[in-house]
């Protein structure tokens, strides 16, 4: 591991806590994060994962934006909960995702993983969305998407990343409590 690396993974956790703790600064040092994370994979040859670090630096922003100018007065989100049909035509923007960038991996690539990696990033790209918005379902996609990748981690060999995937996945269940109790209540 990379002193880079060591830093970069040092600011996810950091990221990651924040976010629970619905702090604004989760945004940026979240988007420190992807663009270590982008040098790191651009110098392993990993060129799609430093293409989709690119994509969760747009969504750092869009994220930070949201927290801090978004919502109907321009305030700022608050915890919300997404209906039916939003969660629906999450999951089903994830499976088409997960379909499309699976068969190009599996068609044009030597990925070892092509449809189970196309899955967790088409879905993390969802609940990164929900996680921009406020929803508190993001929370529940984080925790089995943190899952999966631990044992995606641990199949390739990668037990340091899979440690901090596990830590993830207990972020995540914090953050589900943490906002769920923080949900504004619903008028009736």
């Amino acid at each position: 591991m990379s002193p880079l690396e060591l830093i970069a993974a040092s600011l996810g956790v950091l990221a990651v806590w924040l976010t629970v703790r619905q702090h604004t600064w989760c945004w940026p040092i979240g988007l420190a994060m992807v663009l270590m994370y982008s040098w790191i994979f651009f110098e392993a040859k990993l060129y799609s994962d430093m293409l989709l670090q690119w994509v969760y630096a747009v969504l750092q922003l869009y994220g930070w934006w949201q927290w801090t100018r978004g919502g109907e007065r321009h305030d700022g989100r608050q915890v919300s909960r997404l209906t039916a049909q939003p969660v629906g035509l999450g999951l089903l923007a994830g499976a088409i995702g997960s379909l499309a960038l699976g068969y190009g991996m599996a068609t044009w690539t030597d990925a070892s993983a092509p449809w189970w990696d196309a899955a967790l990033t088409a879905f993390s790209l969802v609940a990164q969305l929900w996680m921009a918005h406020k929803r508190l379902e993001c929370w529940l996609l984080w925790i089995v998407l943190d899952v999966l990748f631990v044992v995606l981690f641990v199949d390739k060999g990668l037990y340091l990343t899979a440690s901090l995937y596990a830590l993830f996945t207990l972020l995540a269940v914090q953050g589900w409590r943490t906002w769920r109790r923080d949900l504004e209540p619903v008028a009736a």
